[in-house]
């Protein structure tokens, strides 16, 4: 662990003040409000073309519920390793990296059992509306797990490559950029945490509601 000077303590609550205005927080302020429209517009559509069609809403596997606790256990070591990059905890800030990534990848092959457990059920995505939408919907967030793991390996592989030695250890932790697109990487792993979470429970609710109705 090593100590900053003042001057960079006093950067750093510059910058968080101007968080708000710099140019990459707008870009993936957009690209998350651009998501959430996207999300909202197909569980709107679902619900209206279920409706419509009167069929019921697909039982969800329990995979999807578990998969559910391992993103917010993603989240979790995302913001522990915020924390330890803030406190310059080089090691700590590596492990909960690959904690988030090995987390990241453990959701993408549950996914793909959960996906399983539907084809066992000879439930595909042409079966009817509300398979094609589960499908749909959440392959998309599939994918929006899979855009953010580039970014992820890019944060490891730098922290592996610079914190060998304590001047590059000083200077990595001193960057502000990297806090920066460290800071925005965790708000884009909350955000696909709490989508799913939002899924999840839509379609519970339909299922819910279609059985009381």
């Amino acid at each position: 662990m090593y100590d900053r000077p003042h001057e960079i303590e006093r950067a750093d609550d510059d910058s968080q003040d101007n968080f708000a205005f710099h140019p990459k927080n707008i870009y993936l302020m957009l690209l998350l409000f651009s998501l959430s429209m996207l999300f909202l517009a197909l569980t709107a559509a679902f619900v209206y073309t279920r409706i419509q069609s009167d069929l019921p809403p697909l039982k969800l596997p329990l995979l999807f519920l578990a998969n559910t606790v391992i993103l917010l256990g993603s989240s979790y070591t995302m913001v522990s390793a915020k924390r330890a990059y803030l406190a310059d905890d080089t090691d700590r800030y590596q492990r909960m990296l690959w904690y988030t990534l090995f987390l990241s990848l453990f959701f993408m092959v549950m996914q793909a059992l959960a996906w399983y457990q539907l084809f066992s059920q000879q439930i595909y995505v042409y079966s009817d509306n509300s398979a094609g939408y589960l499908y749909v919907i959440s392959a998309l967030h599939f994918a929006h797990v899979i855009g953010g793991l580039p970014f992820l390996a890019v944060f490891l592989h730098r922290a592996r490559k610079y914190m060998r030695e304590p001047v590059s250890v000083l200077v990595y932790f001193s960057d502000p950029d990297k806090r920066l697109n460290l800071r925005l990487l965790t708000i884009y792993w909350h955000f696909l945490d709490a989508l799913w979470i939002y899924l999840v429970v839509f379609f519970l609710i339909n299922q819910l509601l279609w059985e009381i109705l």
